[in-house]
């Protein structure tokens, strides 16, 4: 495991992003969206993506430089075709298109398809929440790799959740979830790690329990669990929210579910992902004079006064962590293991970009 600054990275990242054929501008955009993912400890989502992005490109699934366009364009809402390109371009858009029609109607909703990965939903949902107002992002993906409740085979992947809040003097709330027990990228982080997987995380073929992670990650299909885990652990409620998501997704889009056409069966080389943004102005929906960031001040105060069960670790709110990972790391430094920086190495080779993380 070695550390590097995160600027180092971001620069790997565009050298390979200009091999690609990206403009600086997208560079920069893409480059910056995945390397705060790594800065909030979020590493499954971060530079880690890299060299599957390279594996998808040189299968032609994907276009990275694909330019994404308005489709629709209304007082409300609006519609990005990714155009098979990576989803980080076409995510922001969409969001920043979310953002300024909220500003205006109160409400402002983004829908993006034929897209692919787009990192981390909280990096979206928190562009909203920078600028005073209430961010929600989630998206459909490329597998099948989650279980249902009941089920034997995977129909659906990780179906991620994101909600960005702003406060006054107190962080935002910014809850960044998958909808499963943990997403794809834990099972990559713990291969590369040489560590085994918990118990509960993921199955075998039969059912049973699995914990080998390289064997977890090369599975095809996947199996992992709901969020969850099993039915008496509350599975089938991980299962409704990532049907959920799936629906103003992918259902909403157009877009595939579990990498397949819902109304042919078919599966095809292109991922065909919809995404799904919004954003809401609170000033719009308070008539009492008091403020809406004050009052989130005042719901952290009362999360965090609650008595701790170990003085040792205390109530934490969602998105102190990523917080708390983004302060260490900005100073000491993102952390990547070996086995990933081989792939990048190797990433960068066969994209044509110079390698910059070596000796």
């Amino acid at each position: 495991m070695r550390l590097f600054q995160a600027d180092l990275l971001r620069r790997q990242i565009e050298a390979v992003l200009a091999a690609w054929g990206l403009p600086e501008a997208r560079r920069q955009l893409m480059s910056g969206l995945m390397i705060e993912a790594d800065l909030r400890g979020i590493d499954s989502h971060g530079i880690g993506m890299l060299p599957h992005y390279e594996t998808r490109r040189l299968a032609g699934q994907v276009f990275p430089a694909a330019e994404p366009t308005v489709e629709t364009d209304l007082p409300a809402f609006c519609v990005i075709d990714a155009g098979h390109g990576l989803g980080h371009a076409p995510g922001a858009l969409a969001m920043s298109m979310a953002i300024e029609k909220a500003r205006t109607m109160g409400v402002g909703m983004g829908l993006v398809k034929r897209s692919n990965h787009y990192g981390a939903a909280g990096v979206y949902a928190t562009m909203a929440a920078e600028q005073g107002l209430i961010g929600m992002s989630m998206t459909g993906t490329s597998q099948r790799s989650i279980v249902p409740t009941f089920a034997k085979e995977p129909m659906y992947s990780t179906n991620p959740i994101a909600c960005a809040v702003p406060a006054g003097d107190r962080p935002p709330f910014v809850l960044d979830m998958a909808t499963s027990t943990v997403a794809v990228g834990k099972l990559d982080i713990a291969r590369r790690m040489g560590k085994p997987l918990p118990e509960g995380w993921a199955l075998t073929a039969d059912g049973g329990v699995e914990t080998d992670a390289q064997a977890a990650f090369d599975a095809r299909p996947r199996r992992m669990t709901p969020l969850g885990g099993d039915r008496e652990r509350g599975s089938h409620k991980g299962y409704g929210l990532a049907i959920m998501v799936d629906i103003l997704s992918s259902v909403l889009t157009g877009s595939w579910f579990g990498a397949h056409d819902l109304k042919t069966g078919k599966t095809g080389k292109h991922h065909m992902i919809g995404s799904f943004f919004l954003a809401l102005d609170p000033d719009f929906f308070r008539d009492d004079g008091a403020d809406f960031k004050t009052d989130m001040d005042s719901l952290i105060d009362t999360l965090k006064a609650v008595p701790p069960a170990d003085p040792a670790k205390p109530v934490l709110v969602a998105g102190e962590p990523e917080r708390i990972a983004r302060e260490q790391r900005v100073v000491a430094g993102v952390p990547v293991s070996d086995t990933l920086l081989e792939e990048l190495r190797r990433t960068s080779e066969t994209s044509g970009a110079a390698f910059l993380l070596g000796n």
